[in-house]
């Protein structure tokens, strides 16, 4: 499916991408249609033509509030810059609702090359005559495309070519989540302090505990909510009883064997068991996962774990190192002993690694999951050394699936198609119409009651799927 690799340094990694995408015609597979604003009414349709745009507001809104703070840091260099940017997201957001065509990307940013090879891709596949555009192409496509394309505006606005124009959104959501977090914080101090005289069931049941916390902290995602507030102001902990009906496949034991059979599988040189967590947003969600990524460390489930973040600000709340750095910093200088303990001990995880944070340009671009092995082999190898993967939320999932308006009873195996690196986990609240895994009639009789219950973030799924 690819050639040509090409090999991408940056100061934080070193990606290699194979950059020419063609249709693989060798995969007989049978995979239904994708999600597409093509159907009008769809929530995909919705988004585009709603959801997208108020995103694209915000975006605008943002650049010319911060009007004064780039006049003071570059002076009227920077007041150009602004006008520049506003001028690229007005036009873009215009493309989006009269459904124009799909641009090429016009920097020169390493991801640059492949974005425009995936947009030859897509030509092959409609129709004669017809060529890519926002309501005709698959939606996974033309929303990661969005995102990509405000990061275009900035590159090519310098100075100002830096600026998170979702920073300010992630920030609040973090400093309204107080509460939320110090409980959680407060939870884990005395978890680890009584961790290493638990039972094997009483580590597993507060395993399941922390896994429930992960998957529901996955609904305060401020893409689907187009940037508004959407923060955590309560502890889940209390809640969790009550929200166990909404857990449509729990899969949570399969997780407790995965690691408890590695844990017992530690012997001699065979001393190592890791955990990749690939994260979602930032904010509580954020908190949850190191919560959780701490448990394992101290029930000595895992002897590390590796975060992958997003290399460019995405999907409005989605983690980038300078949120998860930024999340940490703040919760060292916390009042509160137990959230700043929470955050010196995560910083000496990260110093002794521990604790690894990865990121890849993969994680940016359109592709479905199942490619990672031919477009980025280096991050695929690097998912085979882990004994588990955990997906966190939508995005993921979409990615995951590919898409793709399964039947709800496929298994989820077969969704992942050719995808399988380790053992791995989605913890997902349903904010998309994609669900695979579902016994028979559920999906049919949650339509039938609940019109939306595949995109209110009411259901969640703890998803699991063997190594192939």
């Amino acid at each position: 499916m690819y050639s040509h690799i090409h090999v991408y340094t940056s100061p934080v990694t070193t990606w290699r991408v194979r950059s020419v995408f063609t249709p693989d015609r060798s995969n007989k597979m049978d995979v239904p249609w994708s999600l597409s604003a093509r159907f009008v009414g769809s929530f995909a349709y919705f988004t585009i033509k709603d959801r997208l745009p108020q995103i694209l507001t915000k975006v605008i809104d943002t650049v010319h509030r911060n009007k004064h703070k780039f006049l003071e840091e570059y002076g009227e260099e920077g007041v150009e810059a602004e006008k520049r940017a506003l001028s690229f997201f007005s036009k873009l957001r215009n493309e989006m609702q009269t459904d124009k065509d799909v641009l090429p990307l016009t920097d020169s940013q390493p991801d640059a090359q492949l974005w425009n090879q995936y947009l030859n891709y897509q030509n092959t596949l409609l129709n004669d005559g017809e060529q890519p555009s926002w309501f005709k192409s698959p939606w996974l496509y033309v929303e990661c495309y969005m995102y990509r394309r405000i990061h275009e505006g900035l590159v090519l606005s310098p100075p100002i070519c830096e600026f998170d124009v979702f920073e300010e959104a992630k920030n609040a959501s973090f400093f309204e989540s107080q509460q939320a977090i110090l409980a959680l914080c407060a939870h884990l101090q005395e978890l680890n302090k009584s961790i290493a005289g638990l039972s094997a069931n009483q580590l597993r049941e507060e395993l399941f505990k922390l896994l429930q916390v992960s998957l529901w902290a996955n609904k305060c995602d401020l893409s689907i909510s187009a940037g508004q507030d959407n923060a955590q102001r309560f502890s889940i902990l209390s809640s969790l009883e009550a929200l166990k009906p909404f857990i449509l496949v729990d899969n949570m034991d399969s997780v407790w064997t995965v690691l408890s059979t590695s844990t017992l599988r530690r012997t001699g040189k065979d001393s190592r068991s890791r955990v990749d967590i690939v994260l979602d947003n930032a904010g509580f969600e954020l908190v949850t996962d190191f919560v959780l990524a701490d448990a394992l460390l101290s029930s000595k489930l895992a002897t590390e774990v590796h975060f992958h973040g997003k290399c460019l600000p995405w999907f409005v709340s989605d983690t980038t190192k300078q949120d998860f750095n930024w999340t940490i910093g703040q919760l060292r200088g916390a009042n509160h002993k137990c959230m700043s303990k929470c955050g010196s001990t995560w910083q000496e995880y990260l110093q002794q690694e521990s604790w690894v944070y990865h990121e890849h340009l993969f994680w940016t671009l359109p592709h479905e999951f199942c490619h990672m092995a031919q477009a980025a082999p280096d991050l695929y190898s690097e998912m085979q050394k882990s004994d588990l993967v955990i997906f966190k939320g939508d995005l993921n999932y979409r990615k995951l699936t590919g898409d793709r308006k399964w039947d709800f009873t496929v298994p989820f195996s077969q969704a992942l198609t050719t995808f399988q690196p380790a053992p791995l986990c989605s913890l997902r609240t349903l904010k998309a119409d994609v669900q695979v895994g579902l016994k028979p009639g559920v999906g049919e009789n949650l339509t039938a009651s609940e019109p939306d219950w595949m995109t209110s973030g009411k259901y969640g799924v703890v998803q699991f799927s063997a190594s192939l």
